[in-house]
């Protein structure tokens, strides 16, 4: 594959459910370095069919399925192991993994449009923190305010992102 349009749209979608996919193989594998591994076969083979991935209806559900696959065979690989899974396990924790997944992608859109309805100080306030990494005593200095007061306006923010989140996801849970 080259730089074509194509190419630049199926990475685009790919890395969008890079998260997404690493917690299914992680809920079915139950290992980290696993996890790490069989993602990693799962997007050789999803880019070898980068065709096919595209011209599908949907692209979540199609990689789900190749992850599945590159899970058992992971387990084939090592069911020489004391601990496999049944299939029935494997399927369940595939379920689980899907369900994690899409609680993951609610709370992120939750707080999406809750990050936006914050005042902008706050918002910058956030960004610099969390987005940035810059640590509370940098922040703290640089708008004039003690750690301590800076800390707790980080708190109070949280504190009211966490509630905006929740009332959210209810909202969605009752409609």
């Amino acid at each position: 594959m080259t730089g074509d349009p194509t190419t630049r749209q199926f990475v685009r979608t790919l890395t969008a459910h890079q998260s997404r996919l690493y917690a299914f193989i992680l809920a079915m594998v139950g290992d980290h370095h696993a996890a790490g591994d069989v993602l990693q076969e799962t997007n050789v083979v999803l880019w070898e069919k980068a065709d096919e991935a595209m011209a599908a209806d949907d692209f979540g559900a199609w990689a789900y399925r190749v992850a599945h696959f590159q899970v058992l065979a992971w387990r084939q690989k090592r069911s020489r192991d004391r601990l496999v899974f049944d299939e029935r396990v494997l399927a369940a924790l595939a379920e689980d993994g899907i369900e994690i997944a899409e609680q993951s992608d609610r709370r992120q859109d939750a707080l999406s449009q809750c990050l936006s309805k914050l005042p902008e100080d706050a918002r910058r306030l956030i960004q610099r923190r969390y987005g940035l990494g810059e640590s509370v005593a940098q922040i703290a200095d640089q708008v004039q305010r003690s750690i301590a007061a800076t800390n707790q306006w980080l708190y109070r923010i949280r504190r009211d992102l966490l509630r905006c989140i929740e009332t959210r996801i209810s909202r969605e849970d009752q409609a």
